[in-house]
């Protein structure tokens, strides 16, 4: 998606905060330098700035400016923050309260959707687990269907404030995803596991899709704890979804023949 002049402002600055180049308890520049920086008007970093306020990650007051807030005030369910920290580099301390987050509400939710999820919750999350396997088979974006996958299960446990957050922790989510599915076979392995948890909601046996969903959580740590420890690049958050690593070697593998007789032409 292409950013207006605010929106990239907005950017800039939510990014070099989050990185930490204007430190906890730092006064970032005033409007008029900001402005001469960034090549922006006064009026456009003044609305950034609200923004940021807003996502907690600054606050305003008389006679002290603009003062970066420690990472514990920031809101860690908005994506423009959850993507800024993603691009500084995803630490160990916030994979680690991903995982503690997803096994403090996802088997709660998941519980709750074995008990009221309707037929119409159902065919949706149906829908997205078919598109899961379909990313795994034919290509696709395999990380937005377990995004839907997951999202339909927080809706479907008909509790106002859980559907509210599974908005809200949708770009967090995606991060678990991202790194789990940068596994070779990662998404083919896990979808046994989703289909078990999908099963039991049907089934409404709230137990076992509680047991389930906890099974796939447990083995997404795993995954991000293999990458972590294979030093690879982590996915960033802010470029389109990337095929899966089994689709990019099927899609070369294809490719490989038309290559050889080009050049041989």
């Amino acid at each position: 998606m292409i950013k207006n002049v605010y929106g990239n402002t907005l950017d800039h600055l939510g990014a070099a905060i989050v990185s930490g180049r204007y430190p906890s308890g730092a006064t970032i520049p005033p409007e008029p330098l900001l402005g001469a920086e960034l090549g922006v008007s006064r009026t456009v970093i003044r609305e950034a700035v609200k923004s940021l306020i807003g996502k907690g990650l600054v606050s305003t007051g008389p006679k002290v400016g603009t003062r970066v807030l420690a990472s514990e005030h920031w809101n860690w369910f908005d994506p423009d923050v959850v993507t800024w920290q993603a691009r500084a580099g995803l630490t160990r301390e916030f994979l680690r309260e991903l995982q503690e987050l997803r096994r403090v509400v996802e088997p709660a939710a998941v519980r709750l959707a074995a008990e009221r999820a309707t037929a119409q919750d159902i065919l949706e999350i149906e829908a997205a687990f078919d598109g899961m396997r379909r990313a795994v088979e034919e290509g696709g974006d395999y990380v937005a269907c377990d995004l839907r996958f997951h999202q339909g299960l927080l809706r479907a446990c008909g509790n106002r404030m859980m559907i509210q957050m599974s908005k809200a922790i949708g770009a967090l989510l995606r991060t678990s995803f991202e790194i789990s599915t940068s596994r070779q076979d990662g998404a083919r392995k896990s979808l046994p596991l989703h289909r078990a948890v999908l099963d039991a909601v049907i089934t409404r046996n709230p137990a076992k899709a509680e047991r389930a969903v906890l099974v796939l959580i447990a083995g997404a740590g795993d995954d991000i704890d293999a990458v972590l420890a294979s030093r690879r690049r982590l996915p960033r958050l802010d470029t389109p979804a990337r095929l899966l690593p089994e689709t990019r070697e099927r899609v070369q593998a294809r490719k490989g023949p038309r290559v050889n007789r080009l050049n041989n032409a």
